[in-house]
């Protein structure tokens, strides 16, 4: 092959044209062509000749140079194929790039849209741990700039460049890495900035549109690395999100199956006329917790899986599950007891609108109280509140019969004898074995516990009310030991003061009804006095039935009538020549007597009696005017010692 030269006719050999190619394939960095063949040409052609040349190589290494680029990007793009792990990747493509580039340093920040801020992510060739935990604000720095604008964003001199928004902390990194050069480019996906791709030399740079496309291309690839992660991100979560749901489904399932035959269970305890221990039982076996239920007063009336007093201590509710409760009771919702065993866990008010009829409580177990298992409880309070109240309606209903039967028995008409006799047989109570009848009186509001508290003592007794006096008509022959054991009964059921007052013994069933009257009529006298507390046998106070009855205007219109200016002189002045006139009238009418019981001087005792003289009149020590004396004294005493220390015991 020859080459022409057109000025000169001047041809090139073979050889010489070989070496002209050698020369330009030839990747020597050698700025001139090293070849001979410039000898056979002209100044002129051989400079023109290593101009194009020179130009050839070039082109060959600018596509040397895209072809390694191209490998880098596809061989990150063959990566993202196989995507693992997000950080390891975004590493790789930093670490490809700041190789292709050959800056000093390359780092990749992640732009968060909701706080307008930027954070590095990935870096390489740097040197300052703290760089790597850089943070952005809102609207500075290079990186805002490139995030704002969506376009690449360059500088040969950072510290110096006044047009890129500085801030200390930005600038205090920069300075410790020594960086002077920066080209960062935009990381879109969509209509979306995910980031910035940085490239920075520690020396002034002027960075060239190649070396500008290059770091694009590689921001484009770790776009959609990053879109990725996010998309694979809310796919795990909804995934997570699907799984957790089904299992929650699956428990809700689970959880209202067993809620729904709780109910069924409950429904059938309660149509079978169950009872609370019913309740309890149901909701223990279902929750496998220990249950018990409390009633109005606080006293454990059923407990399953719990032990002999249940939930409730020995020593009573604690201020915490009381409080619990008291949490509860406006809307009937599980309340949690911050306590550990063996105190409940839960608890909840039984209420039938705004009456407080008790309390469930569930102890600790393995299984977790979720929505549906509250759900239960409620429920199951809801069906406690149900039976106590249908428990309530039939105790009334007794109540109102056992009352008039009682009523009945006490009025005692032979006519209606066989009926009494059947109506009592039905109530396990035998008519011809009564013999004791007992009067208790309590505050209105208690008389229903106490009633209550009688009918389950048993013993065979019959209890309801006559004209609203509670009655107690026993088959054992002493009245005085019963009304011992109903004062007792009744004092255990309530807080309020108890009254128990034994009528005569009745020789028959016929004569219950004068028995009753005695102890009615004793049970107001002692009223009258303000005396409430006690065992007491009406026959001891006969002989004050007898002269008052049982009114009360009656017996202090005769005490003042008699000793009223004695009272009335030892009130307005401090003075008690009441003292000395009882016992004037306890010692036989002797002035002697009455200063041993004093202990004080014959004298002393003179002159008081000389001080009564002018106060009662000159008579008052003659056998009558003195009878009833000596019986207003007697009956002011007791009526004082009633309003302090109560009747005695019945004996």
């Amino acid at each position: 092959m020859a080459v022409r030269n057109d000025r000169q006719d001047s041809m090139l050999s073979v050889s010489e044209v070989l070496e002209l190619l050698d020369a330009v394939v030839a990747e020597s960095d050698t700025p001139e062509p090293a070849t001979t063949v410039g000898t056979a040409l002209s100044a002129d052609d051989a400079a023109a000749l290593e101009g194009r040349i020179r130009n050839v190589r070039d082109s060959l290494a600018r596509w040397r140079r895209r072809g390694q680029e191209l490998s880098a990007l596809f061989s990150s793009a063959h990566e993202l194929a196989e995507l693992r792990d997000t950080d390891t990747l975004l590493d790789r493509l930093v670490e490809r790039a700041h190789d292709l580039l050959g800056t000093d340093v390359t780092y990749l920040s992640e732009f968060h849209e909701g706080r307008d801020e930027l954070r590095v992510r990935s870096t390489s060739g740097t040197i300052d741990s703290s760089f790597r935990q850089l943070r952005v604000p809102p609207g500075m720095g290079l990186a805002s700039k490139v995030v704002h604008t969506r376009v690449p964003q360059w500088t040969s001199t950072y510290q110096q460049n006044d047009d890129i928004p500085h801030e200390p902390g930005i600038d205090a990194a920069v300075a410790a890495e020594g960086l002077v050069s920066l080209l960062g480019v935009p990381l879109i996906a969509g209509d979306r900035v995910l980031g910035v791709l940085f490239a920075a030399n520690r020396s002034g740079h002027t960075f060239t549109p190649d070396e500008v496309a290059l770091l694009s291309a590689f921001a484009n690839h770790a776009a959609v690395v990053l879109q990725t992660t996010s998309l694979l991100e809310q796919a795990r979560f909804a995934a997570d999100e699907a799984d957790r749901a089904r299992a929650v489904l699956a428990d809700n399932v689970t959880a209202m199956e067993r809620a729904s035959a709780v109910h069924e269970d409950l429904t059938a305890v309660v149509l079978k006329g169950g009872s609370a221990e019913g309740v309890a039982d149901t909701l223990s076996g279902a929750l496998n917790r220990p249950v018990t239920i409390l009633d109005r007063d606080w006293e454990p009336i059923a407990d399953a899986l719990a032990g002999a007093r249940g939930l409730a201590a020995a020593d009573g509710l604690s201020g915490r599950v009381r409080g619990a409760i008291a949490e509860s009771r406006p809307s009937g919702r599980c309340v949690f007891v911050d306590s550990g065993a063996p105190e409940p866990e839960v608890v909840v008010a039984v209420v039938a609108g705004d009456v407080f009829l008790g309390a469930v409580l569930i102890g600790h177990g393995e299984l977790e109280l979720g929505a549906v298992e509250q759900r239960t409880i409620e429920r199951t309070a809801q069906i406690a509140a149900l039976v106590a109240v249908q428990q309530d309606a039939v105790a009334e209903a007794e109540d109102r019969v056992r009352g008039e039967l009682v009523s009945d028995i006490l009025r005692g008409d032979a006519l209606q004898r066989p009926d009494l006799v059947r109506r009592a047989r039905a109530r396990d109570v035998r008519l011809d074995e009564l013999r004791s009848v007992v009067v208790v009186g309590v505050p209105a509001e208690a008389r229903r516990t106490v009633s209550v508290a009688l009918r389950r003592a048993g013993s065979g007794a019959l209890v309801g009310e006559r004209d609203g006096v509670l009655t107690v008509l026993s088959p054992r022959p002493e009245p005085n030991d019963v009304a011992r054991e109903v004062w007792a009964t009744a004092r255990r059921a309530t807080e309020a003061p108890v009254l128990a007052v034994a009528g005569p013994p009745a020789p028959s069933a016929a004569a219950l009804g004068e028995s009753f009257e005695a102890a009615r009529r004793c049970a107001q006298l002692l009223q009258s006095w303000q005396a409430s507390e006690g065992a007491v046998d009406a026959q001891a106070y006969e002989p004050y039935l007898a002269v008052f009855g049982s009114r009360q205007r009656d017996l202090s219109r005769f005490i003042d009538s008699v000793i009223g200016p004695v009272l009335r002189w030892d009130e307005e002045r401090g003075t008690d020549l009441f003292a000395t006139l009882s016992a004037f009238a306890e010692s036989h009418a002797s002035p002697t007597r009455t200063a041993r019981a004093l202990h004080v001087h014959i004298n002393t005792v003179t002159q008081r009696l000389e001080r009564i003289t002018g106060l009662l009149g000159e008579g008052w020590r003659e056998p009558e005017p003195l009878f009833r004396i000596s019986l207003a004294t007697r009956m002011r005493t007791l009526i004082r010692r009633h309003a302090t220390d109560g009747p005695a015991d019945a004996r």
